[in-house]
């Protein structure tokens, strides 16, 4: 509508606001508003991009609270950082608006993303959509809400230990980790590539077109590269039936899944295969995976914070201090044998997208916890010792460096959004979100915005 002339920038910006003051004071997911900036943007939108894929004409859409973005503040969830206005913006920024997105506020996130519940001490607890006594997820879970309440249409994520597809899968709405690169960032730690950006939407093809609008080469990310010629939402308008997925709910007992969920999807897979596509449940060799990724992600948190200031450092969670101590105590030895490691689970899952085109599993194995709960320690009686624990079925496709991406197939006897993960072969976004579209389709997706559900 909005390519057509049907709508208008301004009339969307308005469309916007209404909602976020209709709905932001029950979720608390877009906590840093920039009115007046969106306006002068639409006002001087520029179409010289009009014809690549990825223009979005001035569509409304918020940016995480970790990536700067030119005049608005970006507190990164660290009350070191409350007042921190950034003079200029992320390089993705900056392509996303010359592709004609309006960014209209930054979406809540736990201090420096660090977690799967989104609360911080600058601006507190975002809430779940469908219930508000519960966790959104993080750490990407003001962006997950912002589109599960109709915020916006489209919203930024990051994603390291599922930062993105956690909140997809609770909040009932897309979420898309992309290969190392593909929607290159700033980072500190630029070399690192566990950590990436990723575009959320409340559907596959919304996510394909935003994808298309962050995707490109970016000079100064050192990972960086070109999309293929052929768009991202193209793939989608061309996804047919002919699919074949590896189905390991559980990741062959990696990890544990509740009922309610391992019902969900194999509900979900009996569609497909109703539907013309080929199911087939095989679990790849995944030995060394989870100590591979503790120590990946120990790396990056002892590099990332070893050059911060005090007053930004004094002001850390326990749990990143943790996360920081557990890093700076890893040896040679341990670093080498987790490079050594994730490059055989790498080839073990190079073997098995030979055969399929992704590998479904779970995107979390739990339900929702109250919002108060920090993280989850107890899945099906089985008692989780650490922090990340409940959170392991984001490893494979981090430590992997694969795409992986989390849709909606179902909901709860209580009325709580389920999600599926699918992970796809290496820069393999195009096939990923074929699949993804016709999965989808056959649960009868996507979901639409809702009221929040205020619960006390």
């Amino acid at each position: 509508m909005l390519r057509r002339g049907e709508v208008s920038p301004a009339e969307l910006i308005d469309a916007a606001f209404a909602r976020i003051g209709a709905v932001e004071a029950a979720v608390n997911a877009m906590p840093i508003t920039c009115r007046s900036r969106a306006e002068a943007a639409a006002i001087r939108l520029d179409d010289t991009m009009r014809d690549h894929p990825g223009w979005l004409a001035g569509l409304p859409l918020g940016i995480k609270d970790l990536t700067a973005v030119a005049g608005v503040r970006c507190t990164s969830g660290s009350l070191g950082l409350a007042d921190f206005v950034p003079e200029a913006s992320d390089p993705l920024v900056t392509m996303i608006e010359a592709r004609g997105g309006i960014v209209v506020g930054k979406t809540n996130t736990p201090e420096f993303g660090a977690g799967g519940n989104t609360f911080n001490e600058v601006f507190g607890r975002t809430r779940n959509a469908y219930d508000t006594r519960l966790n959104a997820a993080g750490s990407s879970g003001g962006a997950a809400v912002s589109l599960a309440t109709g915020e916006v249409w489209l919203s930024h994520g990051s994603d390291h230990g599922g930062s993105l597809r956690t909140p997809a899968a609770y909040n009932g709405i897309v979420g898309l980790r992309p290969s190392p690169g593909l929607c290159g960032s700033l980072s500190n730690t630029a070399f690192l590539i566990e950590g990436q950006e990723g575009p959320m939407a409340r559907s596959v093809r919304d996510c394909a077109l935003f994808l298309d609008a962050m995707a490109g080469f970016q000079p100064a990310v050192p990972t960086s590269f070109p999309p293929p010629a052929k768009s991202y939402q193209q793939s989608v308008i061309e996804a047919d039936n002919k699919i074949r997925i590896g189905f390991a709910p559980d990741l062959g007992g990696y990890a544990p899944v509740e009922p309610v969920i391992m019902d969900a999807l194999h509900g979900a897979m009996l569609l497909v295969e109703r539907n013309g596509g080929v199911v087939e449940e095989a679990c790849p060799d995944l030995s060394e995976l989870e100590p591979t990724y503790h120590v990946l992600r120990g790396l990056k948190m002892a590099a990332a914070f070893k050059r911060a200031p005090q007053e930004v450092t004094r002001h850390l969670k326990p749990t990143i201090v943790g996360n920081i101590a557990f890093g700076r105590a890893l040896s040679v030895d341990q670093i080498a044998d987790a490079q050594l490691n994730r490059t055989v689970i790498f080839n073990n899952m190079h073997e098995y997208l030979q055969r399929y085109d992704v590998l479904a599993c779970a995107t979390v194995g739990c339900m929702p916890r109250p919002v108060e709960v920090e993280w989850v320690d107890e899945i099906n009686g089985l008692k989780l010792s650490g922090y990340m624990d409940w959170l392991k079925f984001a490893f494979l496709a981090t430590t992997a460096g694969l795409p992986a991406i989390s849709i909606p197939v179902g909901f709860s006897e209580e009325g709580l959004p389920i999600g599926i993960q699918l992970i796809g072969p290496p820069r393999g976004e195009a096939k990923l979100l074929a699949v993804a579209a016709m999965v989808e389709a056959v649960v009868g997706g996507p979901n639409g915005p809702i009221d929040p559900n205020i619960r006390h």
